[in-house]
């Protein structure tokens, strides 16, 4: 008899070679690396937190497996490549629909959208998700993308726009400044782990900080 775990495992290192593959040529920010921190964080937030680790690991692997930013905003191809991939695999099917959920509903919205759906899976993943997004790594992913969409550093005269739909945020081509107000220094207070809460608060002191040193740099006080 081949136990349960022995499955898991296999399937979690199927997905591993997967999502390498298909991420080999993906923007630095979003690449296998993103994944990989994305997943150990997972797995760090989860030792405090009842969860089904198998859920766990897939949501984690595959949560940018297709990010709708590189597919002209579409955001069901990742959803169907997932399912795609799991159901090939033999995955159980409620625990495929529980990945594509949390595929579905990982990404932060712009503006005050409501999340439909909920599960101490998509919870960890989020702020697994989250905490690379803020911080010393959240700020070289956010200037590499802003680079690699030939987006401004900082202009002075394009305010801060904390009243975007999602459709506005997913649209928009301010300049990498103005991303920290709109999205990166609101995720602290929007963690949903009492591990990821922590390691937030840290992370956010360290952009606070970095801000401060860049506005004092551009003004030529330092």
């Amino acid at each position: 008899m081949i136990h349960a775990n022995h499955i898991s495992e296999d399937i979690i290192e199927k997905t591993k070679l997967f999502v390498q593959k298909e991420l080999e040529k993906a923007e630095g920010g979003h690449d296998w690396f993103h994944i990989l921190r994305v997943y150990n964080n997972a797995l760090l937030i989860s030792k405090d937190e009842d969860v089904n680790p198998l859920v766990l690991a897939l949501g984690a692997l595959l949560h940018d497996i297709a990010d709708s930013k590189f597919h002209d905003g579409d955001e069901t191809v990742g959803p169907k490549v997932a399912r795609t991939f799991l159901f090939e695999n033999n995955v159980d099917s409620k625990i495929i629909e529980h990945v594509v959920k949390i595929i579905k509903h990982i990404s932060f919205k712009g503006g005050n959208e409501a999340q439909t759906f909920s599960s101490l899976e998509l919870d960890v993943v989020q702020d697994a998700d989250r905490l690379d997004a803020i911080g010393a790594i959240g700020i070289a992913r956010t200037f590499n993308y802003g680079g690699f969409k030939n987006r401004k550093i900082f202009d002075p005269s394009i305010k801060v726009n904390l009243e975007m739909t999602n459709e506005e945020y997913k649209a928009s081509t301010a300049p990498t400044i103005n991303h920290f107000y709109e999205k990166l220094l609101l995720l602290k207070d929007r963690m949903n782990t009492k591990t990821g809460k922590k390691i937030a608060l840290e992370r956010h002191k360290y952009m606070e900080q970095f801000l401060k040193q860049f506005y004092a740099e551009w003004d030529g006080e330092k």
